[in-house]
């Protein structure tokens, strides 16, 4: 069973370099991150994952890293919107429910707890309901801010919205060449039936950059 997003929902794209730079220490007053690099066969993507704002979601990323369950998975979905600014829509990728790399599900950490959105770039956990999200996560091309938490909302899945950990700060080229990639119109079930990449791309490596303090 894959975890999900609910379709009809919005995203973000910038071009960025995917140069493995140095990482600059954090100034006076700015929330703590971890860069990571995901090695693809369809090139790096750069991602800085908020570990002080989403401590839980961010750790259990850094879990998967540092335990090597993501080397060797795949990108294997994406979605398209033929709305607002193109290409508009998502990657998703991760263990797929893989017995030997998942692990549990961990607590929802909402945006109107962590303060993070669903703008461009945005990482965010693909779950079924909240406490499910493990080893799956996808990648924006466009804002999405409808998918952020919503206490007014009369459905509870949008009362809760989805979790943001992180962003993309190099390789959204390569988000955007993974997302332009053939889909198989067989695969996928239900709505999501025609989103499956029809060549999976895969994950070679994903790996923390050292941080200025271990240079």
């Amino acid at each position: 069973m894959l975890k999900i997003f609910l379709p009809a929902l919005a995203l973000i794209a910038a071009p960025l370099g995917a140069q493995e730079a140095e990482v600059a220490p954090p100034q006076p007053g700015e929330p703590e991150t971890v860069r990571v690099v995901l090695e693809t066969t369809a090139g790096d993507i750069t991602v800085e994952l908020e570990t002080e704002r989403a401590p839980i979601t961010a750790g259990n990323f850094l879990r998967y890293v540092d335990e090597d369950r993501f080397d060797g998975t795949v990108f294997y979905r994406a979605m398209t919107l033929d709305w607002g600014d193109q290409p508009n829509g998502l990657i998703q990728g991760g263990t797929q429910w893989d017995p030997d790399r998942v692990l549990p599900g961990i607590p929802h950490e909402p945006t109107t707890v962590t303060g993070l959105s669903h703008t461009k770039g945005a990482l965010s956990m693909a779950m079924g309901e909240p406490g499910t999200a493990n080893g799956d996560f996808s990648i924006f091309l466009q804002d999405s801010t409808g998918m952020d938490a919503d206490p007014k909302s009369e459905d509870p899945v949008w009362q809760n919205g989805y979790a943001v950990f992180g962003y993309v700060v190099e390789g959204m080229d390569v988000v955007a060449a993974i997302h332009a990639m053939p889909t198989d119109p067989e695969k996928g079930e239900g709505w999501m039936k025609g989103q499956m990449l029809a060549e999976p791309v895969k994950l070679i490596e994903a790996r923390r950059l050292a941080s200025p303090s271990e240079d």
